[in-house]
């Protein structure tokens, strides 16, 4: 998947303004199937597994024992006893090991799938109806997922994205990807990189695993709280508890830098903090970014000062998202 194509600018104001078709190949998935697949995936994913229905789908991290995230998760449950999980490409090998290690106690199977598929994400506010004139069927709602054929290839179509528009996400034979994307910018959609999905989800708060999540933060200072069900019992819930319970040091927060400036990863924040995601929102017209703050100075409306290459740069912490669609 290249950074651009047309431009990101161009890309980023093409999903959120008709529609775009992202190549997103390279996460990877993992099939969790057997008697036991629920209890299993209950113990390792930080949600409540058991509130996804068949043909539903559902968001999660995956924690170490000190509540640690090794990554965030989709998970679909394919059937009963069956259930899908899409994995970030950095983080896929060291899912899947940690996954099979603590499925000996459990009589489940723990597959790497991650050959079997290639994936493609058809999102914007057009996403849905372009998509509903090469598909066979209804698409699905948003967290759900089901069989369709597209373009006359069968796949698993989900309600799922990472823009903050409408669309779905398609899991396919990747031996049929190429006539599939023909079809979908042939019927209007316009190829997106890299580059404008940064931009996509930082203007909507989206986390980014290795910038605005890793192994040494919690869900809790993440802002993740709402999808950790410490009840159930996960691999790190009472680290989690325990966080929620007597708060952290820091928290993370969205921004928008006050005049001129664009804030990067790594950019120190002033008085203590540092920027996790930075760039140039096209919508917005100005930087933005995510970034830990001291938790007493992470309410929104509160002034911050980043040092940007020695200069300092004024950014205002602001609520989620930091772009607002406008629905019909």
């Amino acid at each position: 998947m290249p950074v651009q194509y047309a431009g990101i600018r161009e890309e980023h104001l093409a999903v959120r303004r008709n529609a775009g078709v992202f190549d997103v190949s390279h996460m990877g998935e993992v099939l969790t199937r057997g008697p036991e697949a629920l209890r299993f995936l209950q113990r390792m994913l930080s949600n409540d597994v058991r509130r996804i229905p068949e043909g539903g789908a559902q968001y999660s991290v995956l924690c170490r024992d000190d509540g640690g995230v090794l990554d965030d998760l989709f998970t679909y449950r394919l059937a009963d006893c069956e259930f899908l999980t899409v994995t970030n490409a950095a983080n896929h090998e060291k899912d899947l090991a940690w996954l099979q290690e603590h499925s000996h106690e459990f009589d489940v199977d723990v597959l790497d799938r991650a050959a079997d598929f290639a994936m493609l994400a058809v999102q914007g506010p057009q996403a849905c109806r372009l998509m509903g004139r090469l598909t066979d069927g209804s698409l699905p709602w948003r967290f759900h997922t089901c069989q369709r054929l597209v373009a006359g290839v069968p796949m698993l179509v989900c309600g799922t994205g990472y823009t903050g528009e409408d669309g779905v996400e398609l899991l396919l034979d990747p031996e049929h990807a190429p006539r599939v994307w023909d079809a979908i910018i042939e019927a209007g959609a316009a190829p997106v990189g890299l580059g404008a999905r940064d931009t996509l989800r930082l203007e909507v708060c989206y986390h980014l695993y290795g910038n605005d999540l890793s192994e040494d933060r919690g869900p809790i200072e993440a802002g993740l709280g709402w999808c950790c069900k410490e009840r159930t019992g996960f691999i790190g819930a009472d680290a989690v508890a325990a966080a929620r319970r007597e708060g952290t040091a820091q928290k993370l927060v969205p921004f928008a830098i006050e005049g001129h400036g664009i804030a990067r990863q790594g950019n120190p924040v002033l008085g203590g903090g540092e920027v996790t995601s930075g760039t140039f929102s096209p919508c917005l017209e100005r930087g933005i970014g995510m970034a830990y703050v001291s938790s007493a100075s992470a309410e929104p409306g509160t002034h911050i000062e980043i040092d940007v290459r020695g200069r300092t740069r004024p950014a205002l912490i602001e609520r989620k998202p930091l772009y607002k669609r406008e629905r019909d």
